[in-house]
């Protein structure tokens, strides 16, 4: 049981300080995140440069799954349900990313592949807390 808290906690610090590192650069230069032309990247989404998807990729998955790792560091009751709340929010971000990009590279099969590892451990976490059901026989 400890293993499964200690990589929740790895791996939502993981995902945390690469989502801040990814949308801090695309809201310093959203036209021109690490070499990346947004006018090119973005001409199947709604979106003209990357500052609004920084925005969200800082606050939300970056800050998000921070959170996620402090309420396992400080054992909060709700961890499994923040955690797999962020888990699914990843998987739905590399989802929609790949859409609007029109493509997949091996970063966002890694980080999707984490989003799932992080909710199946999500799951896990919240399915053990649940008491056995016993039914009556006298059917």
């Amino acid at each position: 049981m400890k293993t499964i808290v200690k990589i929740c906690i790895i791996l939502h610090i993981f995902v945390g300080i690469g989502a801040l590192a990814g949308g801090f650069a695309a809201i310093i230069n959203p036209y021109n995140p690490m070499g990346l032309d947004a006018a090119q990247a973005l001409k199947f989404s709604p979106f003209k440069d990357f500052l609004i998807p920084g925005i969200l990729l800082f606050t939300v998955i970056g800050l998000g799954n921070l959170f996620a790792a402090l309420a396992f560091l400080r054992n909060w009751r709700l961890k499994p349900w923040i955690s797999g709340f962020f888990a699914s929010a990843l998987v739905i971000w590399i989802a929609v990313q790949c859409i609007m990009l029109q493509t997949i590279v091996a970063l966002h099969v890694i980080y999707f592949c984490i989003g799932a590892v992080q909710g199946l451990m999500a799951l896990y976490l919240l399915y053990r807390k649940i008491p056995e059901i016993k039914f009556n026989s006298a059917i």
